[in-house]
This record gives structure tokens, C-alpha cells and sequence, in this order.
């Protein structure tokens, strides 16, 4: 089975790149709205046991072999992993408030949720541009909030190409954990 990465747009988020670091080698990765598939690879790529959702057959059609793979609309049917958590969750320019607890709650203890997509302002450099697909000001650190230790927080302008992301990399910390958890920056 073939990894290659044939388009530079198939490259993992930089984002995901640098907190990958905080996902156990041997882990379980969640990639939410996977599409193709290019967090799945990565993760593969670092010995991790993987997941990809998404309701596009021919996008992860290539996937199957190396990971498991789930055909579900997220938006319109039940979240097909009740009771399941994983010791990673991947959510790149993907969003579905109604969505946002389930996708937290998805965190295993110790576990991490490593999310990035695009915020308000992005309207006006380009697509998306529908409010219901931008994030709110600091709406992934509500999302977290109580649940979720955040590592790193993120809302702004990026250039090369233009957009505006909000980004998050937040950790549920065991109970009755004592004094703070060192995470690697």
C-alpha cells in the first residue's frame, strides 16, 4: 500500500505536526472529516492505530488497509463511535457545532484533541464564508472548557494562503492528577 502524498495540499497541518508529539506512539487516532486522509497518514506514519470518518466514499477508499475507516455523514446520523474515546482527536476545516461535545468528549484520559478550522473574518479573504462554518471568538476554548486542559490556543490571520483559523491542542488530564502536567512545547 502506497503513503505517497501526490499534491502538496495533501500535506498534514502544521498544527497537527507540532502537537502529534503529544499522541503516544501506538496510540488511537480519531480523524474527524477525514476526506483523503492526510492526518490519517501521518499518524500511520508514527505507529499509531488510526480512524478516519467521513461521508465521502472515494476519499477514503484509499485509506482502507492501513486504517479503519468509517463511511458516516456525521451531520445527518448518529455519531457512529458511542462510548468510544481515543488517545487522539484530529478535526481540521471541519465544523458542526452540534457536534463540538461529542467531539470532546472523544478524548481518552490523557488523550489529546488537536483542532483547527477556519474563524470569523475569513469572509472576507475567501470560501468558507457562511457564519456556520466559522468559528466564534475563543469558541473552541468554550468548547473545552471544564473538560479539556488547553496546551496551546490560537485565533487569527495566516497568510500563505490567506485565511483566518482558530486552532486548539487541549488534554484530558487523569483524575486526582496532582500539581501541574508538564507538556512539551
Amino acid at each position: 500500500m502506497s503513503l505517497s502524498q501526490p499534491h502538496s495540499h495533501l500535506d498534514p497541518s502544521a498544527w497537527v505536526q507540532r502537537w502529534s508529539h503529544l499522541v503516544p506512539q501506538g496510540g488511537t487516532v480519531l480523524d474527524v472529516a477525514c476526506g483523503s486522509g492526510r492526518h490519517v497518514r501521518w499518524f500511520y506514519r508514527h505507529h499509531c492505530r488510526v480512524t478516519g470518518v467521513d461521508r465521502d466514499a472515494t476519499a477514503i477508499a484509499s485509506l482502507a488497509g492501513f486504517a479503519e475507516t468509517v463511511l458516516a455523514d456525521i451531520e445527518a446520523g448518529p455519531w457512529p463511535f458511542p462510548g468510544r474515546r481515543f488517545d487522539a482527536v484530529i478535526v481540521t476545516n471541519y465544523l458542526w457545532r452540534p457536534l463540538l461535545p461529542t467531539i470532546v468528549d472523544s478524548v481518552a484520559e490523557g488523550g489529546v484533541l488537536i483542532y483547527e478550522t477556519f474563524t470569523q473574518g475569513n469572509e472576507t479573504v475567501g470560501k468558507p464564508s457562511n457564519p456556520d462554518f466559522l468559528l466564534r471568538q475563543q469558541e473552541l476554548l468554550q468548547a473545552v472548557a471544564g473538560c479539556l486542559r488547553v496546551i496551546a490556543f490560537e485565533d487569527g490571520f495566516m497568510g500563505e494562503p490567506s485565511r483566518f483559523v482558530q486552532r486548539i491542542a487541549a488534554v484530558r488530564e487523569a483524575p486526582g492528577s496532582t500539581g501541574p502536567a508538564r507538556y512539551p512545547l
